[in-house]
């Protein structure tokens, strides 16, 4: 318990210093008077799981990790609009093409979703797909149902993220929900296919649900400042980790 209160201080003090950063990218503007000509753009990498589903990295498809924020403020934009339409951060180009009133080039992957911003239409998909490696994949519907997969363990989970946000109560088991695992197993394999995603989703080699995270050989990578390696690698050879940063 204590690591995980210290780790998400750690977590919140980032946050804290992010948002004091982005709050003087927007006094800048307001003092050179360009705010009102400028499109401010707000959205992250993956989020960690600090403790969530018993996990603390963000190797994981569940909605903490998975959802990043994405925020559009500027000129032409509604204030204080939320909307609920899955999207992902390729479509940030061709939509801020839009909202510039620049072509967008050929070949660009994402949607424009500039009409979705305005309030002109309800969204440009119906589902999302995410993937992590070899380990695990998932489909998310617009109306809230949401399919993993695990192919290395044989194990799929269902959750109904209308009545169960935090992703807690697996229903793939439960009576009444084979058809749902069955239509999204379905989409899932669509969007593989789409996606030139060749990965199955049922490994050769099935290995087992537990494992003893105590075997667990943690290295830290190259660029960890030395208060994490101080903090969470006690054991390590910092000299030699120093070595690796300074070749």
């Amino acid at each position: 318990p204590e690591l995980i209160k210290s780790s998400l201080a750690d977590y919140y003090a980032l946050v804290s210093h992010l948002d004091k950063r982005v709050g003087d990218i927007i006094a800048t503007l307001k003092k050179q008077n360009l705010l009102d000509n400028t499109i401010v753009l707000y959205m992250a990498d993956n989020g960690l799981a600090i403790g969530s589903h018993g996990l603390l990295g963000k190797q994981n498809l569940y909605e903490h990790s998975m959802k990043v924020p994405l925020i559009f403020r500027g000129p032409g934009i509604p204030k204080n609009k939320v909307t609920p339409a899955l999207t992902y951060l390729f479509d940030v180009f061709p939509t801020l093409c839009d909202l510039c009133k620049l072509p967008a080039p050929e070949g660009v992957n994402g949607k424009d979703i500039s009409d979705v911003i305005k309030g002109k239409s309800k969204g440009v998909r119906e589902s999302v797909f995410t993937a992590y490696r070899n380990t695990v994949r998932a489909v998310r519907t617009i109306d809230g149902w949401k399919l993993i997969r695990y192919p290395e363990r044989d194990y799929t989970q269902l959750f109904n993220l209308n009545r169960d946000p935090l992703e807690l109560v697996n229903l793939a088991k439960v009576d009444g929900h084979q058809a749902k695992v069955a239509e999204l197993m379905t989409l899932m394999a669509k969007w593989q296919k789409e996606t030139n995603d060749t990965s199955p989703l049922t490994a050769k080699t099935i290995l087992p649900l537990e494992y003893d995270a105590s075997k667990l050989n943690q290295k830290p990578d190259a660029f960890q400042p030395r208060y994490i390696l101080d903090k969470y690698f006690k054991g390590v050879d910092l000299d030699k980790v120093k070595k690796i940063l300074h070749d």
